[in-house]
């Protein structure tokens, strides 16, 4: 258990990065406590440390010391990477690698949509609905999760896997968060966005038009 220890700090740091995440969203309450353009910098200054920080601790969480598993598929073929002494079970690096892949292309579509300071900031100018946006609303959040069970599977990382539900819990509580801030500054507009489109998986097909 003690060699876990890095595993469990990862983990806590991610549940205390919750707090500073909520209040980097709440531009309208520190614009109204602090001023425009003060409110503005203290809240960039929060979503970079909460938005650097969770991606910093999921490292952690992948790469900690813990058990290892193996999915009982062509578990005798496997890749060994020398350097560092790592056995990558085939069929493990076969399905990490697709979802990386996946996970990957839904965190970069999003923040191509919306540019890198939006992403950064949580504060869009409008209402994003073109791209990929009008598959789901929160297109980051649900690479990061397909990402972090990609890499789990990766590493063989056995409580990394077993984490996947706070990971999950994590980015619908931070989604949830940022939407209810979203209602406030665009109102009626984000609320019809949201009937039309999926939070955290994507909508396959698009809606024909009239």
């Amino acid at each position: 258990m003690a060699n876990c220890i890095w595993f469990f700090i990862s983990i806590l740091g991610v549940i205390c990065l919750i707090p500073i995440h909520f209040l980097s969203v709440e531009h309208l309450k520190l614009q109204e406590k602090y001023g425009k353009e003060k409110g503005d910098k203290i809240a960039k200054i929060l979503g970079m440390i909460s938005g650097w920080g969770f991606f910093i601790f999921l490292f952690g969480i992948w790469i900690s010391p813990q058990p290892r598993f193996t999915i009982p598929f062509f578990q005798d073929l496997a890749i060994v990477i020398p350097i560092i002494n790592l056995s990558i079970p085939l069929f493990h690096l076969i399905v990490s690698i697709l979802l990386i892949i996946l996970g990957a292309w839904f965190a970069i579509a999003g923040v191509k949509e919306v540019t890198l300071k939006v992403a950064e900031t949580h504060k869009p100018e409008k209402v994003i609905t073109t791209g990929i946006y009008s598959r789901i609303r929160h297109p980051q959040y649900f690479g990061t999760i397909v990402v972090h069970v990609g890499f789990s599977l990766l590493l063989s990382s056995l409580y990394s896997l077993l984490s996947t539900p706070l990971i999950i819990f994590y980015n619908y509580i931070t989604s949830w968060k940022e939407e209810k801030e979203l209602i406030k500054e665009f109102g009626k507009e984000y609320e019809e966005y949201k009937k039309k489109v999926p939070m955290l998986y994507p909508k396959l097909r698009r809606e024909r038009k009239r």
